[in-house]
């Protein structure tokens, strides 16, 4: 009864905190076109957003690793609600430009890194090994509910109203996510045997787990791809939207928020495809959904069938997450967590940035439709190589539920997988 309470509070605190970043992640890119319309400005904005990943991951990741993973988040979201508080100020007296808007986009993804990784390592604290896939659908749903089907056309809604508005609620979001946190009690710290090791003899730890192992070694590369190839696109959204289909700020909200319905199919159907499919053809089909949407959203010129198409991508990227996600706790040690993640997200979020940016500038040579249109054509080619490379891990993937053991309570043992 504990562990599910703790459940509830713990995707309670991810909801509220996913709905401040959604209403984020409309109103940054909105408030960055409204200052200007250059795509490698735009792009750059996103890449600064996730740059904090591929400089700080590693770090954050075995900072986790030796503090408490509930007290880490409370301090990260209540980071956050400053700093967003801070730029609705800004905002209210028309004080922002694009580089200030750099400046807090980066701030912001650096606690992000410290927020996200702890909530990740606390899962397995809540919920027993063999509902992971469960749990991570959960937790995706809560993403996408907060972030896309709700914070989306909320951000888009509020900012073409009153541009700070959608910042205050973006704040408030953050806050009301660390009181929640308040309500999970235990201690969550990692337990560690003798006095803890130099900082960077754990990176090195983390980072000699995974090239020992195979297949681990295989998902951070082709997660990595993914991520790039698919910010190609992704950082131009906002410009594709307004300019190419020709929609407002708050019909832009409304785009996301198809994208958001999409990502909750994918949420509840992730867990019941690996029950009929192998792990290894859900996750291939997966990333072949991704492909075909952006391919053909760069063919459309009509908003209710890019915006479909949007919802097949977004349907298509929790699939995968959720299975990923499920292995990665399933595979990495409850101490060595942290700092996995933040190898794994150094390479994966830490493409993100490459990808926005390379965006940018064949947008800025080409046009937006183009990029989307390249952005499918690679991830096609992904998914073929990703069905080929899996072939020689597919029983083991698949077998993975009945290898692992229950996960003690977070209570009496720090607890994360």
């Amino acid at each position: 009864m504990a562990r599910d309470r703790r459940l509830t509070w713990l995707l309670g605190s991810s909801a509220l905190s996913n709905l401040g970043d959604g209403i984020g992640k409309v109103a940054f890119p909105l408030l960055g076109a409204s200052l200007t319309r250059d795509p490698l400005l735009i792009a750059g904005l996103s890449a600064t957003a996730f740059l904090p990943w591929l400089l700080f991951a590693l770090v954050s990741g075995a900072l986790v690793d030796r503090v408490d993973r509930r007290k880490a988040m409370l301090l990260a979201n209540t980071s956050r609600a400053i700093i967003v508080g801070a730029l609705a100020v800004l905002v209210l007296f028309d004080a922002t430009t694009i580089w200030l808007l750099y400046a807090m986009a980066l701030l912001i993804g650096t606690v992000e890194t410290i927020a996200d990784s702890a909530a990740q390592a606390l899962i397995p604290a809540v919920v027993p090994r063999s509902g992971l896939e469960s749990a991570n659908g959960k937790l995706q749903s809560a993403e996408i509910v907060g972030q896309t089907f709700l914070g989306g056309p909320l951000g888009g809604v509020t900012f073409a109203a009153f541009a700070a508005l959608p910042f205050v609620l973006n704040s408030a979001g953050f806050a009301i996510a660390a009181i929640f946190l308040l309500a999970i009690r235990g201690s969550y710290r990692p337990k560690v045997e003798g006095p803890a090791p130099k900082l960077r003899v754990q990176l090195a730890e983390g980072l000699s787990w995974v090239r020992s192992r195979p297949l681990m070694v295989q998902l951070v590369a082709f997660a990595a791809a993914l991520a790039l190839t698919s910010e190609l696109a992704q950082a131009l959204l906002v410009l594709y939207a307004l300019e190419d289909l020709g929609l407002t700020s708050a019909a832009f909200g409304v785009f996301a928020l198809v994208g958001g319905a999409g990502g909750l199919v994918g949420a509840a159907v992730a867990p019941r495809l690996t029950r009929v499919l192998s792990r290894r053809a859900v996750l291939t089909s997966a990333v072949a959904g991704c492909a075909i949407a952006f391919g053909v959203m760069g063919l459309v010129y009509e908003p209710v069938s890019a915006a479909l198409l949007f919802g097949v991508f977004a349907a298509s990227v929790v699939t995968m997450n959720v299975i990923i996600g499920a292995l990665r706790h399933a595979l990495i040690p409850e101490h060595l967590f942290g700092r996995v993640l933040g190898v794994w997200r150094t390479a994966v979020w830490g493409a993100i940035p490459i990808g926005a940016l390379l965006g940018g500038v064949l947008a800025a040579w080409l046009n937006t439709r183009a990029v989307f249109f390249i952005s499918g054509a690679l991830q096609l080619g992904l998914a073929g190589a990703l069905w080929v490379a899996m072939a020689r891990f597919e029983a083991e993937i698949d077998s993975l539920d009945a290898a692992v053991e229950p996960v003690l309570s977070g209570e009496s043992a720090p607890a994360g997988a």
